[in-house]
């Protein structure tokens, strides 16, 4: 078989550790980290472009390392080929090997932020990715120095609060060490960062088995959706998180 895997550069080396193992011929395409902050309907039609762009000739499916990620994949729609994307919310369940297990361990641990090697080390959004950005529309992105240049001390302090500050609710950093890496090393800068605020700090044993199950081609309908051509992705409310509809169906 010979897949087209289309992933975010957030799993960079997850994603060609599990395609080097693969039984398949997987040729592997990534996008900036960060797609999901330039909304949900950019988000879309970025990665639609990409599968549209795909010659679907010379595959047998289109994979797709996403998680619904602020419903970036709700609409993408497969064209002569299926899509196979995981049932994750977000990165973080590829990360962790299974929705439950990243569900239980977010409500257990409450005011988590999470570090990878690939969070850590890829870019942040940058040119026209960043100048389209939710939090540079919105001003979310502005230093506090800037927001006192802008609208004085009193009004900055406030706007720093409650708008720019986007860490406050953090108290504890969890890196997950996924064993495709120099983990050790990552660790220590996510160690670093979390003493700098103040934080918590703790390792998570990662797990590859939604990231080898894409490429593997085991997919099972309990982990992942299976979009044949002809139908779109919805996003829905419950534990599937993502089905497929026709594309005829009312939008």
């Amino acid at each position: 078989m010979k897949y087209k895997l289309i992933s975010c550069d957030v799993l960079y080396r997850e994603m060609c550790f599990a395609a080097a193992r693969s039984p398949h011929k997987v040729d592997v395409e990534f996008l900036p980290k960060g797609l999901h902050d330039i909304g949900c309907v950019g988000m879309q039609k970025r990665l639609q472009g990409v599968i549209d762009g795909v010659k679907t000739a010379d595959y047998d499916a289109i994979l797709l390392g996403y998680g619904l990620c602020n419903n970036g994949l709700h609409n993408l729609h497969a064209t002569d080929i299926p899509l196979v994307i995981p049932r994750a919310h977000d990165c973080m369940t590829l990360f962790m090997g299974d929705r439950k297990r990243y569900l239980d361990f977010f409500n257990d641990n409450p005011g988590t932020y999470f570090e990878t090697s690939g969070w850590l080390e890829r870019s942040e959004l940058t040119g026209e990715l960043k100048q389209n950005s939710i939090g540079h529309i919105s001003g979310m992105d502005q230093s506090y120095d800037e927001l006192v240049r802008k609208y004085g001390e009193d009004n900055a302090q406030y706007l720093w609060n409650s708008l720019c500050n986007t860490m406050r609710n953090y108290t504890q950093c969890t890196y997950i060490a996924m064993g495709v890496g120099p983990d050790a090393q990552f660790a220590d800068l996510a160690r670093k960062e979390a003493e700098k605020r103040g934080w918590k700090f703790v390792i998570e044993q990662g797990n590859m088995r939604l990231i080898e199950g894409l490429v593997a081609g085991n997919w099972s309908a309990a982990d992942y959706l299976v979009v044949p051509p002809g139908h779109r992705v919805v996003a829905v409310y419950d534990e599937a998180i993502i089905r497929c509809e026709p594309l005829e169906q009312d939008r």
